[in-house]
């Protein structure tokens, strides 16, 4: 329900990481990221071949910031004219509905309001609106855990969308415990009629490419791009000032040891922002600065941002689906989330084999039939005669999780066979190199496609 697969490459068309766990489907664009060009991009998919099936979110984030730049500031009436014309085209052309990232910039900087206007446009197409949203619990000063649930479900009800939640938890130490009264949110606004759900993975520590930058810069830093960005560093008055927003922000996420850097450049990579500030005798700030300013952005691990009882709590919901907010990474190249390879069999293996906090069938259902119907999808997500064949066939005994934070490239075991349309991407254990995945067009896009065959 959330992924940062790459298509872009032989390897990551192959999904290695995603059908080791059988997963036949995932879901793109998410965080506010995904561009308009569907159709090109869809044309892609089926020109080189997928191992497993794709839908496509449009983005708020990348529309922003193609209208708009890196702004700190509410549109003119002519860019919002030019944002919606911007979803529209992407849900034309076969996006499932509108993601954003409004925890990153540029979505930081929009409204509600702008929010709801564009995520209008996707609904006028039987579209969805997936979030992550402003505040999970750990953002600076931000609008707090609760009101970044409310607003997210105010922009679906005002639009008229269904609305789903990325990686749903409370983060920071400070919100431990915290989950049901977020919960308690969720289930008012069913109760009354609005379809919210949400993705979780039962890791508890979080990741971002872009995390760096997201983690520990106030968000004013950024304005107007990395030039920007940069200058900023140099003028003494507002490194001071950033000196201290960057202090009091990686305190909120734990402090400088639990941000670990999960990145290609092998002078970061497994290191602690502690670590780096040791080895260059430097300032926590200074170090964030001097990356960000001679490396670029950076990606992050945040351990133990996440509660495991908050965690449990949230497993048991019959709203909850399954995600792993992972990717195709290179297998063994960088320090990666072990969610990349192990989201799904640690949920089987740990949840509900372990521990008997939840049932087989409640949780296989929230990793099929549940996301399936999520999206309007009516030929998948049941064993039935007539559905499409994605099918995975997996060892009770075995199913398990074997990617660790210490040594993260290791796909999961007892997933014995994978069918994807009805031929076999996994055979005895073994990937085929089969590439039989289909882009998924939204809801607007299949009733054309079904016109047109009819």
């Amino acid at each position: 329900m959330h992924s940062h697969a790459d298509f872009d490459s032989p390897d990551g068309r192959r999904a290695l990481p995603q059908l080791y766990q059988g997963v036949t489907t995932i879901v793109l664009g998410v965080d506010g990221s995904g561009p308009n060009t569907i159709a090109q991009m869809f044309d892609g998919y089926r020109r080189h071949g997928i191992a497993v099936n794709a839908l496509r979110w449009v983005g708020h984030g990348i529309a922003r910031e193609t209208v708009m730049g890196v702004a700190d500031r509410e549109p003119t009436a002519g860019e919002l004219t030019s944002m919606k014309a911007y979803v529209d085209k992407g849900m034309q052309e076969g996006a499932v509905g509108l993601s954003t990232g409004l925890f990153y910039s540029p979505g930081f900087f929009a409204k509600t309001e702008e929010v709801i206007e564009l995520a209008t446009i996707a609904a006028k197409y039987g579209g969805r609106y997936d979030t992550h949203d402003r505040d999970l619990g750990a953002a600076y000063k931000g609008i707090g855990y609760l009101n970044s649930i409310r607003e997210a479900i105010e922009i679906g009800e005002k639009a008229g969308t269904p609305v789903i939640f990325s990686h749903f938890n409370a983060q920071g130490v400070h919100n431990y415990g915290r989950a049901p009264e977020g919960a308690a949110l969720v289930e008012a606004a069913r109760a009354r009629g609005v379809n919210v759900m949400a993705g979780q993975h039962v890791y508890t520590a979080s990741n971002t490419g872009r995390g760096l930058a997201a983690y520990t810069l106030p968000r004013w830093a950024v304005v107007g791009g990395d030039d920007e960005m940069r200058k900023r560093f140099t003028d003494p008055t507002l490194r001071a000032r950033l000196t201290r927003g960057i202090t009091e922000m990686i305190e909120i996420r734990g402090g400088a040891e639990k941000l670990v850097f999960s990145d290609r450049r092998a002078d970061l990579n497994g290191r602690s922002l502690a670590d780096k500030a040791g080895e260059w005798k430097m300032s926590v700030p200074d170090v964030v600065m001097r990356i960000l300013g001679e490396k670029g952005n950076a990606g992050l691990l945040n351990l133990d941002l996440y509660d495991i009882k908050n965690t449990e709590y949230l497993a048991q919901k019959d709203w909850m689906m399954t995600c792993s907010d992972g990717g195709t990474p290179a297998f063994g190249e960088g320090f990666v989330h072990p969610r990349n390879y192990g989201a799904f069999a640690r949920k089987l293996r740990e949840f509900v084999y372990e521990r008997h906090l939840i049932s087989p069938p409640f949780t296989i259902r929230g990793m099929t039939s549940l996301s399936a119907s999520f999206f309007g999808v009516q030929d998948r997500g049941l064993l039935r005669e007539g559905m499409r064949a994605d099918i995975a066939v997996f060892d009770e005994a075995r199913i398990r999780d074997k990617a660790t934070y210490e040594a993260p490239h290791q796909y999961s075991e007892g997933v014995a066979h994978v069918l994807v349309n009805g031929r076999f991407a996994v055979r005895d254990g073994k990937p085929t190199g089969v590439l039989a995945g289909v882009p998924i067009p939204g809801p607007q896009a299949r009733v054309r496609a079904a016109r047109r065959a009819g």
